[in-house]
């Protein structure tokens, strides 16, 4: 049964619904609805311009209108008299294509219809900074080795203790919090989820550790690499796909005597070919988990002070290593380490999806599986594709990839790579100190 969202406010004390959806960069947007007004706008959704966020519409497209998913519905733990809902975008009474969060119920759907449900956990990653994005906020934190510090992480106790008690009193299960491989950086887990919902609580995790971290007078960033030499902001995904949604999942699809390299590590048949799609699209499938400028400085990165970038830079997989692109970690998942902080939430579970249901359709096979450390013998690798350099080629690499385009849909595709393309062409129009430093008296 459909919450009833004035019904939902009058319960809990709710004055305000914050009616949320996600654009295609990544920008979270919102209308602050009163709760006297929710039930007009749970019916027919609050009407927004699409041109004024990161959408491919112009001034003159109608409407769009957000309508609120109750079941998403999360009343925010630091000011309860605000309730945040996730919202569906509508045009015309029909799902606005391009817009994220409907990429990823449509190929959830797509997914169901083959009897599959993708379960997912986001390893979410993000620095605390200064108030003016600067410096690291904690100016004891400069240890060459910073990873697990305790001393470190209890500097931080009020925000980091703040976020996970609010995870709690929302059910999501956390159940670790450690000061991350740069100084400065954190890292808080949650219980995996249905992958819809784990897109909406890691939309709303970036947005409740803004706000927390803003209370306590310092930022925090999910930048892919905000500071130069040290580790970068991943955002590491563990796949599963079971036989039904929610707690009526009973089997792992993903689990199961399979052959070869892939068998030897407990992955079924459906688990191999899912790896195996995404093997075959990787190159393209960096345009979405990793979609900025910035996010190239972390996959190629050099060295870092800590003697490791905990980032792929080659298309390869193996199991409990964590120096390669996908670690098999266990019978029945994968981790795929390519994303970063940058990822749109719902476009990259879509992405997941897409490429997997394209691996188990065209039975494909993840390749050789190398168990070397690709740090320290990368370069012993044959055959093995590197992924993109730079935004510009993840980009060109998605748009010949005509498959996965027309997995994640061709509306969206359009959209995306126009904006994107637009987005290089204004990076590379910039003038950088960098220019004047090396190429002045040239």
């Amino acid at each position: 049964m459909t919450l009833d969202l004035a019904a939902y406010a009058a319960e809990r004390g709710v004055k305000y619904f914050m009616i949320s959806f996600t654009d295609l960069f990544g920008g979270q947007r919102a209308k602050l609805v009163p709760a006297q007004a929710i039930a007009d706008m749970q019916a027919d959704g609050a009407g927004f311009a699409g041109f004024a966020t990161w959408l491919d519409m112009t001034p003159a497209h109608p409407d769009m209108l957000a309508v609120p998913d109750p079941s998403s519905v999360i009343q925010l733990p630091w000011k309860p008299e605000v309730a945040w809902v996730a919202s569906n975008c509508v045009m015309e009474g029909e799902d606005v294509a391009q817009a994220p969060r409907n990429v990823l119920r449509r190929l959830v759907d797509e997914a169901a219809e083959m009897g599959l449900h993708v379960k997912t956990g986001v390893e979410a990653e993000f620095f605390l900074l200064t108030a003016d994005g600067e410096q690291i906020s904690d100016e004891y934190d400069t240890a060459a080795k910073p990873c697990y510090d305790q001393q470190a992480v209890m500097r931080r106790y009020d925000v980091v203790r703040e976020i996970c008690d609010y995870m709690l009193e929302l059910g999501w299960g956390p159940y670790q919090n450690d000061h991350e491989d740069a100084n400065g950086q954190f890292e808080m887990n949650w219980e995996f989820d249905d992958v819809l919902k784990t897109a909406d609580k890691h939309s709303f995790f970036k947005f409740m550790t803004k706000s927390v971290a803003e209370k306590h007078g310092l930022r925090a960033t999910f930048m892919p690499k905000p500071v130069e030499g040290l580790t970068g902001n991943g955002c590491h995904v563990h796949v599963s796909v079971w036989d039904a949604p929610g707690s009526a999942a009973s089997v792992n699809a993903f689990a199961g005597e399979g052959d070869g390299p892939t068998g030897e590590l407990g992955l079924s048949a459906p688990g191999k070919h899912f790896l195996g799609g995404i093997m075959s699209h990787a190159s393209a499938l960096a345009a979405i988990t990793n979609p900025t400028v910035n996010s190239y400085k972390r996959i190629n990165a050099p060295r870092t002070m800590s003697g490791a970038t905990w980032a792929p830079n080659t298309v390869t997989w193996t199991g409990n290593n964590r120096t390669h692109m996908v670690r098999v970690p266990g019978p029945g998942r994968f981790e795929l380490r390519l994303p970063d902080g940058a990822a749109n939430p719902y476009l990259l579970q879509a992405v997941i999806i897409a490429a997997g249901l394209d691996g188990i359709r065209n039975e494909a096979d993840p390749g050789k599986r190398y168990d070397i450390d690709m740090y320290a013998e990368g370069h012993k690798v044959r055959g093995a594709p590197k992924l993109p350099l730079n935004m510009l080629d993840a980009l060109r690499a998605y748009d010949r990839d005509k498959g996965l385009k027309a997995a994640m849909g061709e509306e969206f595709s359009a959209a995306f790579l126009k904006l994107k393309n637009q987005e290089w062409n204004d990076f590379v129009s910039h003038f950088s100190r960098w220019e004047k430093d090396n190429t002045l008296d040239i």
